[in-house]
């Protein structure tokens, strides 16, 4: 059955709640386009197929859910559900059904709504991690303006020094110089690139073929990375360079998790009706980056993103960092989803014509 000839209004299209409709027989007759995101799977593969199938949650049975729903004639509602959809994503999600009553007790459907719970959590949580790095950035600024010109002064005596001693002490000379351009540079990492993105015509694909060809070339034979794309992603308007920097960064990461040997997955989906920083954008598109990896620690989760915060005893705190301001530049955002042999860092980015 057609999703006109049972929902005429298109208005149900662009909700970004996942709608499904169930028939007596508890098998699918109408999927919008949201629901069909969150469980992974097309309108043609899922119409007809039973609820139990699509929806798998193992702590709530959907089938004795809708057996009560229909006896009771009231609305059932489950908050905070585990669910995995049908190609291994991992969700917490809210359900609704509501018995949609008819005259023929053959007719009688259930509708169901979806609420992914981790996208909206995900959005709070991005804003809080946007509005902190925004400060701490200021303060940076400040900072390194009390830092380099010392430096500066310091590095201009040492190459006076240099030439008054004529070569003698070269090398402890050389060290200071060297070390003042290395705290000098940091400096700079910590402020990310102050050049405003350069919007051209961009495609998604091109960007993750660059991004694969240069890890590949630092990685030994222990690390794969497969892709898994979605060939319909328009091209849009972006900094190609800033974006690349951003997806290199967070794959550099993966590849940190699995140096022992694993796989490194970059998939890409368009999304419709995606929240994004607090807008609905009906357009976006959503790069996954997958390792099995070990995961990453519960009490890393939430400040990954800030500058020089690391897990890692020869990291610098900056990769992650300088991707989600790479990022932000264009009103996208990252979302992290990890546990032991799963780790997705998904970068979501509007696919209107906005300029950051």
């Amino acid at each position: 059955m057609k999703k006109q000839s049972y929902i005429s209004n298109s208005v149900i299209e662009q909700l970004s709640i996942g709608v499904l409709v169930f028939n007596n027989e508890d098998c699918l007759v109408y999927i919008n386009n949201a629901a069909e995101e969150l469980l992974d799977i097309s309108e043609r593969k899922a119409i007809g197929v039973s609820a139990d199938k699509l929806i798998v949650t193992p702590s709530f049975d959907i089938l004795n859910g809708f057996e009560l729903c229909r006896a009771r004639g009231s609305k059932l509602t489950e908050h905070l559900l585990s669910f995995n959809s049908l190609i291994g994503v991992k969700r917490t999600i809210s359900l609704s059904m509501t018995p949609v009553l008819a005259e023929s007790e053959a007719e009688n459907t259930v509708l169901v709504e979806l609420f992914d719970f981790n996208h909206y959590s995900q959005v709070d949580h991005d804003r809080e991690i946007q509005s902190q790095n925004e400060l701490a950035t200021d303060m940076l600024r400040g900072l390194a303006h009390e830092i380099k010109n010392p430096l500066g002064g310091i590095r201009g005596a040492a190459q006076l020094l240099s030439k008054e001693l004529n070569g003698e002490y070269s090398d402890y000379i050389h060290v200071i110089i060297e070390e003042a351009d290395r705290l000098r540079n940091l400096v700079d990492r910590m402020l990310g690139s102050s050049v405003l993105p350069n919007h051209q015509e961009t495609n998604i694909h091109v960007i993750l073929e660059r991004v694969r060809q240069l890890v590949e070339a630092e990685v030994d034979d222990k690390i794969k990375i497969q892709v898994d794309y979605d060939p319909s992603i328009p091209e849009f308007m972006a900094d190609k360079d800033q974006l690349i920097q951003a997806i290199l960064n967070i794959v550099r990461n993966a590849v940190q998790a699995i140096k022992d040997g694993g796989v490194i997955t970059l998939r890409t989906r368009v999304h419709r009706n995606m929240t994004i920083a607090g807008e609905t954008s009906k357009l976006a598109v959503k790069i996954d980056v997958i390792d099995d990896g070990p995961g990453v620690p519960e009490d890393m989760l939430t400040k990954i993103f800030y500058p020089l915060v690391t897990g890692k005893a020869d990291g610098t705190g900056l990769g992650l960092s300088i991707a989600q301001t790479n990022v932000h530049r264009h009103n996208g955002i990252i979302e992290v989803n990890s546990q032991p042999g799963e780790t997705v860092f998904s970068t979501i980015l509007p696919l209107e014509r906005k300029y950051g």
